[in-house]
């Protein structure tokens, strides 16, 4: 493989875990902004940001909880900040895309299909929980689809067009692919393509390093040269997917959103140490990691004067 630099994203905090599972999530404003910061410092180019509840953890998806922190992130860092209209399986997509929508981030996250969402598992893992939402929320995931029509991709790329808002396409399964060939075909996303391939969560595409492989394949084959591919691996598969991608001339994401741990038995502390491990991967195989400007050149972003925070 030939040098190149390689984009570390971040995803600090997400709404998959609930604050139950570690007490390492950040859940408040402060500790969302601090763990950002320190990916940043770590060596992160992007950090994908969710917002919760200071009181009690559970996702937020008003632009007033993500205006409790961007601003902090901003002033302290020149990282790419990319927010999420993924939001949390049970929220509407109007709900989903506001903060997207009114802060004008320089990148936004946008799932590319509708899916089965399973979190139920995470039950048998965990004998008590400290807020009342967070059983629920696990156990409604084994009757919940998280919705992602043709008509709600369609909405959320027309209302940010205005923007110069990139996308961070999160393709869960082969099929994703074809959705963004087919939006970009249609004119509603431009290149380059900034693919997020999303592995080990139940509903989409396993983490077997041949599904790994199945899916650059045919990102290549659909996108060619206009392909940024990136990949995150859920819980215990995070650091051998992304070792792999990065083999293949991918890009990787890390952070607590895909998993809480650090090694076998042991749960990550910060996000940062999240990041100097694959890090120190990536430098291993005699790879380069972007900075935030690197990556700003990759995706063709808009620069953060241009944001809307």
């Amino acid at each position: 493989m030939p040098q190149r630099k390689v984009i570390i994203s971040c995803a600090v905090t997400g709404s998959i875990h609930t604050p139950s599972m570690s007490p390492y999530l950040p859940v408040t404003p402060d500790e969302i902004a601090q763990a950002a910061i320190g990916a940043a410092e770590a060596g992160a180019a992007i950090v994908h940001m969710h917002a919760r509840d200071p009181g009690d953890g559970r996702p937020d998806q008003t632009p007033e909880a993500f205006l409790r922190f961007l601003p902090r992130i901003k002033e302290a860092s020149d990282v790419v900040v990319n927010i999420t209209t993924g939001g949390a399986p049970t929220m509407a997509v109007e709900e989903r895309l506001q903060p997207a929508l009114q802060l004008k981030p320089e990148v936004a996250s946008l799932n590319m299909g509708s899916m089965n969402f399973g979190l139920y598992e995470m039950l048998e893992r965990y004998q008590e929980f400290r807020h009342q939402w967070e059983r629920p929320y696990l156990a409604g995931s084994d009757d919940r689809v998280f919705r992602n029509t043709f008509k709600d991709i369609e909405h959320i790329l027309r209302s940010c067009s205005g923007n110069a808002t990139r996308f961070e396409f999160e393709c869960y399964d082969i099929g994703h692919l074809y959705t963004a060939a087919h939006f970009l075909d249609r004119g509603l996303i431009q290149a380059p393509l900034f693919i997020q391939s999303v592995f080990g969560l139940r509903g989409g595409i396993g983490a077997h390093m041949e599904d790994v492989l199945h899916m650059k394949r045919t990102a290549d084959r659909l996108f060619g040269a206009d392909l940024v591919w990136s990949v995150l691996g859920a819980g215990r598969s995070q650091m051998a997917v992304a070792t792999q991608s990065a083999l293949l001339g991918g890009n990787v994401r890390v952070g607590l959103e895909d998993s809480l741990w650090i090694g076998p038995g042991t749960l990550a502390r910060t996000n940062a140490e999240q990041v100097r491990k694959i890090r120190a991967i990536l430098e291993e195989l005699g790879l380069e990691i972007a900075t935030p400007a690197d990556a700003r050149a990759m995706l063709q972003l808009k620069g953060p004067s241009n944001v809307g925070f």
